[in-house]
């Protein structure tokens, strides 16, 4: 579908500013406000531009941010899901795992003993290659996998 060059321009706007501040609450008002256009023109026009809703855009910087840090950095696993933009450890390392398969500090702990030249492959190449696939929503790929444990959790609460 082709969009007008003043509406990409502006959604482009709002992409960068979550760009820039992926660890900021973007909720769709906002987001909006920054492209100049009402909510529901917003969310829909952002997926037909990029192929994903904002929610998911962003949970994907996030994630990438995450990884980044726990590859890079030795700051504690707590640090960087609130330094990424998740309000509590359990859902940052929920949502990683749900995401990339395995959780954050296992992750990290692959990654640390993964012998591997980074700097031999172009960053744009292994930021590419990295990226997390987020097709279908979180919660969707839960429900696929069997995973969602809040059924489980909300049946045992005496």
């Amino acid at each position: 579908m082709s969009q007008d060059p003043e509406l990409l321009r502006r959604l482009l706007r709002a992409k960068d500013r979550m760009d820039g501040a992926s660890h900021e609450e973007w909720p769709v008002r906002r987001l909006a406000r920054v492209s100049g256009v009402s909510e529901a023109h917003f969310a829909r026009s952002f997926k037909d531009a990029f192929g994903v809703p904002p929610h998911r855009y962003l949970l994907t910087r996030r994630i990438e941010k995450a990884t980044t840090l726990l590859r890079e950095t030795d700051l504690p696993i707590t640090d960087i899901a609130f330094q990424t933009g998740w309000q509590s450890l359990g859902t940052f390392g929920r949502t990683f795992r749900d995401v990339t398969g395995e959780s954050p500090g296992d992750f990290r702990a692959r990654e640390k003993a993964a012998q591997h030249a980074p700097d031999q492959v172009p960053v744009c190449i292994l930021s590419a290659a990295q990226r997390p696939d987020l097709t279908i929503a979180v919660s969707e790929k839960r429900r696929q996998t069997g995973g969602d444990t809040n059924e489980s959790e909300e049946s045992e609460v005496p």
